[in-house]
């Protein structure tokens, strides 16, 4: 009776363990999916600020040459990162 009782123990730790493992294997899954958010985000805030800054560096003249006016800066610089 003894030994019945460890083995319902054992079985009791083996069925936590694997659950144990399954949710970590989607917490993991769950974390790679935020880390590469995170990281599109960064990259796509970057590619705002890099336009947003060159935009703003240009004179009133180049940006008439580009059919740019300064108002537009800000909706350019969103629309080149973040799509329309």
């Amino acid at each position: 009776m003894g030994r019945l009782d460890r083995s319902e123990d054992e079985g009791m730790k083996m069925a936590y363990v694997t659950s144990q493992r399954a949710f970590g294997a989607t917490a993991m899954a769950w974390f790679g999916d935020v880390v590469a958010a995170w990281a599109n985000a960064r990259e796509r805030r970057s590619v705002y600020t890099r336009t947003l800054r060159e935009l703003s560096s240009l004179t009133n003249r180049e940006l008439a040459d580009i059919n740019l006016s300064r108002s537009q800066i800000i909706e350019v610089s969103h629309e080149a990162a973040y799509g329309k």
